[in-house]
């Protein structure tokens, strides 16, 4: 049995093969990694937490590689709550027409192990969840499920991601960054907070 086939025994397992342990054990990092996993390993259920920073989601890095191994990354977009949360270890989402490239759909034909990465620029943190992933055309109901209300795009299929492990990195190197919709919102609040006070010093001088 080859090292890809062998069974998971925690969680981190799916990313910590024996080549990468050997590396952290000639690095350093192994003992406080193998303490880690003697604690439980990285969590392999969506947490309410979880379920909560998916789907306020506006924008996601699926990671699909093909039968010879060559990765894809692509991007994923739409409103928040386009990501759903369908139970414990279920990621499902409309997956829109595109460039009709289907590279994903056809890396997901011949290997389902599948990645998503979602970033945080605003609170500079980082998920990365790894699981399987499978296309389903054709599904009328869970296409409807899945399809952001009033969003303006044509959803051509679904995709389900099912959760095998996931673990959130250190805020090291992220760029702080905030969404336009949110500073415009802050600047806003600010401005009515500044007419407010103007009037409310106006009135104090005509007293």
């Amino acid at each position: 049995m080859s090292s890809s086939t062998l069974p998971t025994l925690v969680a981190s397992d799916v990313a910590f093969t024996e080549a990468v342990k050997a590396i952290q054990a000639r690095k350093g990092s192994r003992v406080a990694y193998a303490r880690m996993e003697q604690g439980g390993s990285w969590e392999h259920v969506i947490t309410p937490d979880l379920k909560a920073e998916i789907e306020a989601q506006t924008s996601v890095f699926l990671a699909t590689a093909n039968g010879q191994g060559q990765p894809t990354i692509q991007h994923r977009g739409g409103p928040a709550g386009f990501l759903k949360v369908l139970d414990q270890h279920t990621i499902g989402f409309a997956d829109f027409a595109g460039n009709r490239q289907y590279i994903t759909q056809g890396n997901l034909a011949e290997n389902p192990r599948a990645h998503l990465f979602l970033i945080d620029y605003a609170n500079r943190r980082r998920t990365k969840i790894w699981g399987t992933a499978r296309v389903v055309e054709g599904d009328e109901a869970l296409t409807r499920e899945l399809m952001p209300a009033g969003y303006r795009a044509r959803p051509e299929q679904v995709l389900l991601f099912t959760v095998s492990a996931w673990d959130v990195n250190c805020p090291q190197h992220i760029p702080q960054r905030f969404e336009a919709a949110d500073v415009q919102a802050a600047i806003e609040l600010r401005d009515r907070r500044i007419a407010a006070l103007e009037a409310e010093l106006a009135a104090l001088r005509r007293g």
